[in-house]
């Protein structure tokens, strides 16, 4: 009976394991893409530009040549991160408010589009 407990405890545990590092990965990656509105920015700056860099545009673009363009979800306070495809098409909406479609892998969007938000 000793035995059979034992053997109980550690399948559940084993188990309990197993949900948990699905569900953390799960939230990691979102199958489904979604759409997400902020700002185009850089990596540099994120949610607010510094003062006296002028408009947002014209400081998005001068920190991005060291660095990336992000979306700046100002709302919720959050950055992410662009992939490759994300980089090429941020430039032409630098500084604007965007709606960005795609898929979230950790704090990275998958970019499919990207758009002037309304």
């Amino acid at each position: 009976m000793k035995r059979l407990s034992i053997k109980l405890a550690v399948t559940t545990l084993i188990l309990g394991t197993v949900f948990v590092v699905s569900m953390s990965s799960t939230a990691q990656t979102s199958k489904a893409e979604r759409s997400f509105l902020g700002f185009i920015s850089d990596n540099h700056c994120g949610l607010k530009h510094m003062s006296g860099m002028g408009d947002d545009k014209s400081c998005t673009l001068m920190c991005v040549k060291n660095g990336k363009f992000v979306l700046a979800d100002r709302d919720h306070k959050r950055v992410y991160q662009l992939d490759k495809a994300g980089q090429e098409k941020a430039r032409e909406f630098a500084g604007q408010k965007v709606k960005v479609t795609g898929r979230v892998v950790r704090k990275t969007i998958r970019v499919t589009a990207i758009e002037a938000a309304t």
